[in-house]
């Protein structure tokens, strides 16, 4: 393996006992299939670069891994095995992954891994929404349950905008009273205690 990240060493090695051979296997598997890559640490967690470019990244969290390709999204995906990031509660295109059987064939990730870089080589990029310029609208029935937890309230005040855009969505898309108040309820917990939404993915 050329030029290791001595902070990706660090991080396996920091990982749980179950997601050290996951991670290993992973890391392994990218430099096999794309020799070029420089690793590198982003946002606390291993990424790799082709061509100046992110070409995917891992990431261990107490009971499950995730990985995923910076691509992801306009790759053609022929095998219908990614999952878009964000769902099956993992932020990585594979689900939680938790051992090594949940991963695909070496033989299929190389298949990926080859279209990620020529998606690389051709310059592909990420489309980037638009920024909005609408101010953020609070609920009333959000402030008011927040406003019950002095800690809570203190720290969503301190959050940034998209930090509390990112509650008030998560509450807003509950199809049920039931799962809104429950999950008003978590929101709260867990603001009282300074998290943000996605503090499951922060290391």
């Amino acid at each position: 393996m050329p030029n290791p990240d001595q902070r990706i060493d660090h991080y396996i090695d920091k990982s749980a006992e179950f997601a050290k051979p996951i991670l290993n296997h992973l890391r392994m598997l990218v430099h096999k299939n794309c020799p070029d890559v420089v690793e590198t640490m982003k946002w606390s967690f291993p990424h790799f670069e082709y061509n100046g470019s992110i070409l995917c990244s891992m990431a261990s969290f107490k009971q499950h891994c995730a990985f995923g390709f910076w691509l992801g999204s306009k790759m053609k995906d022929p095998h219908g095995i990614l999952t878009p990031s964000g769902e099956r509660d993992a932020m990585g295109h594979f689900g939680q992954i938790k051992s090594l059987k949940d991963l695909p064939a070496d033989k299929i990730l190389a298949a990926y891994f080859k279209e990620a870089m020529e998606l690389t080589d051709k310059g592909e990029k990420l489309s980037r929404a638009k920024s909005e310029t609408k101010p953020l609208t609070i609920p009333p029935y959000f402030l008011s349950e927040v406003k019950k937890n002095k800690a809570a309230l203190l720290h969503f005040e301190k959050f940034s905008p998209s930090q509390k855009k990112e509650y008030i969505t998560w509450i807003a898309e509950a199809k049920t009273e039931a799962t809104r108040q429950k999950r008003m309820a978590t929101a709260v917990e867990w603001l009282a205690e300074g998290k943000t939404r996605n503090w499951k993915y922060e290391r």
